[in-house]
């Protein structure tokens, strides 16, 4: 990737770093009151981090929360390296899954990546609010991608960090293991009641187009499980003419 295109400032004081593959994209609330990354990408990307904060002009010691939107090592790969400096917080159901190294779900083993070692300082419920002065972010709890997903709704600019929740042109998101399509469709049906000028996902291209977006992936993701449904009846009844 271009140096043009490692950082880009998003709203004011708020900053994307694009993720490289495998990596999920990180962002940077310089806030008033404490500074913030939500997500850190893999393990890997740590280097990356550190030379976008240097280019907004802060250090890693001045990152003072790690909001994580799910408990996958390609978003939460790097938290290890701000424990000793920076709040760690997680959903509940991701913050068990990171504490007890649970690689069935987390899977940094498996793609080459060292297991995390770290805690969650903060448990995060449904509709936990962070004042960070210049911005507010609600917690939405929206499982389905996995059990511990959540999306960060800013109250007044009325953007949301989405990560695996939502993508941009209706794109769905996978549904791994503690995941559902249940609780994955239902979730997006809550992020539509909500008024969202913009999307910022965890990998993939800015959303600025959220209404149809969200209308778009509620669609798709009952469609998917439809299918899904009926290739099941449909192996049944197979299985049922051959015995």
């Amino acid at each position: 990737m271009s140096d043009r295109h490692f950082l880009q400032e998003i709203e004011e004081n708020v900053f994307i770093l694009y993720g490289e593959k495998p990596s999920s994209h990180v962002y940077i609330i310089k806030g008033e009151y404490k500074n913030v990354l939500i997500d850190t990408g893999t393990r890997s990307n740590f280097n990356r981090i550190v030379m976008a904060l240097t280019q907004i002009g802060l250090k890693v010691s001045d990152i003072h929360m790690v909001i994580c939107t799910h408990e996958h090592y390609d978003h939460v790969g790097g938290i290890g390296f701000f424990y000793e400096t920076a709040v760690i917080a997680a959903d509940r159901f991701a913050a068990t899954k990171i504490e007890l190294q649970d690689e069935y779900v987390i899977h940094a083993i498996v793609h080459g990546e060292e297991a995390i070692q770290s805690r969650v300082n903060i448990w995060l419920t449904d509709q936990n609010i962070f004042d960070f002065g210049n911005y507010k972010l609600r917690v939405f709890s929206t499982p389905g991608h996995t059990s511990g997903c959540i999306c960060l709704y800013e109250l007044n600019q009325r953007f949301l960090f989405s990560g695996d929740t939502v993508f941009a042109d209706g794109v769905i998101s996978k549904i791994s293991q503690s995941g559902s399509y249940g609780d994955y469709i239902n979730s997006l049906e809550r992020l539509s009641t909500l008024q969202i000028r913009r999307i910022f996902p965890g990998h993939g291209k800015i959303c600025d187009y959220p209404q149809e977006t969200l209308k778009q992936s509620i669609a798709n993701a009952r469609l998917h499980l439809q299918e899904y449904n009926a290739s099941l009846l449909e192996k049944r009844d197979k299985e049922c003419e051959k015995s």
